[in-house]
């Protein structure tokens, strides 16, 4: 078998169940550098088996790490922690893609091939709001002083709406309710729609929150590891 790995910044546009059947490469199209086609775009490059952990050059935050899954196999765990995940299904991975040759002839891996971890989802969320209440990120803050009043959706940096836009669903994580200027984070709300990754990329956050995420995703790693 030959092992893929992620070219560039992951793409998806569809999250499964972890046990959903995953299309994965043939030998003979993972003996060539995938290329993108009129219906997808390819993730994957040839490469060396490797069992250390993977940063993707166009994105510095995002981390592939090699594990082996349930039903699946060989995989990669994407993660914004450079440190491997305790167990496959940490709630520190967003997600998990293929990394081993195998089924249909002539397939390749593409958009469709993100397995999405529900366990990150609840933690992202819990990290959001977290970091709304100790206002950690100005960029926020300074919205809610520009809408002054209302409900206002927090968007993914991966794809921001035009400036009065409200953005696409699947790009819009969450709304809070704005008061005189100032965020009630009680009023938090998932939004369902969301989606851990689209054909823009995973999840990209504002800095302040992406930091508040990485610092409660070391903290949930470090309870993993004492259990």
């Amino acid at each position: 078998m030959c092992m893929v790995r992620p070219s560039s910044s992951l793409l998806c546009r569809r999250s499964f169940s972890l046990f959903t059947f995953v299309r994965l490469p043939s030998v003979h199209a993972a003996s060539r550098v995938a290329s993108p086609t009129s219906h997808t775009h390819t993730l994957f490059v040839r490469c060396s088996t490797s069992d250390s952990v993977i940063s993707d050059p166009s994105r510095p935050d995002l981390f592939y790490h090699p594990v082996s899954l349930p039903m699946v196999g060989s995989a990669y765990a994407v993660s914004f922690l450079p440190q491997p995940p305790p167990t496959p299904d940490s709630c520190s991975v967003l997600g998990w893609l293929p990394a081993e040759t195998a089924g249909e002839a002539d397939a390749e891996a593409g958009l469709n091939d993100f397995v999405e971890n529900p366990k990150f989802r609840v933690i992202m969320h819990e990290a959001i709001q977290t970091g709304l209440q100790e206002k950690v990120d100005d960029i926020w803050i300074n919205a809610a002083l520009q809408l002054q009043q209302g409900w206002m959706h927090i968007h993914d940096s991966r794809n921001l709406p035009a400036l009065g836009r409200i953005g696409d669903p699947d790009d819009i994580i969450a709304s809070v309710l704005v008061q005189d200027g100032k965020i009630l984070p009680d009023t938090y709300q998932s939004m369902p729609s969301y989606r851990l990754c689209t054909s823009d990329g995973p999840t990209l956050l504002t800095e302040g929150l992406a930091a508040k995420l990485k610092l409660v995703l070391e903290g949930a790693i470090a309870r993993e590891v004492a259990q």
